[in-house]
């Protein structure tokens, strides 16, 4: 599946992915959003929290506004310890 056919996944974000070596939903899918993003990091490390939140709702099936309450703060953490670990 082309990784624009799921929510949060624009031309833009699928060629940010491709750069980072993510070019399906299936690999997209089997990475998860944490390991996804440290790929993206790893490309480009200009990445905001906004983009984990894509990921994981692109994995989802759900626009990122819409996360669970508690798996985004799980996310918000992780982006948080990384950009500022302590």
């Amino acid at each position: 599946m082309k990784l624009t056919h799921l929510p949060n996944i624009g031309k833009i974000m699928a060629e940010r992915l491709g750069e980072a070596g993510v070019f399906t939903a299936e690999e997209l899918f089997k990475l998860g959003s944490k390991d996804a993003f440290m790929k993206m990091v790893a490309a480009d490390d200009e990445v905001c929290i906004s983009l984990l939140y894509s990921l994981e709702g692109a994995i989802q099936g759900v626009r990122w506004h819409d996360l669970d309450p508690k798996r985004r703060e799980e996310l918000k953490k992780y982006y948080f310890n990384w950009r500022d670990p302590k």
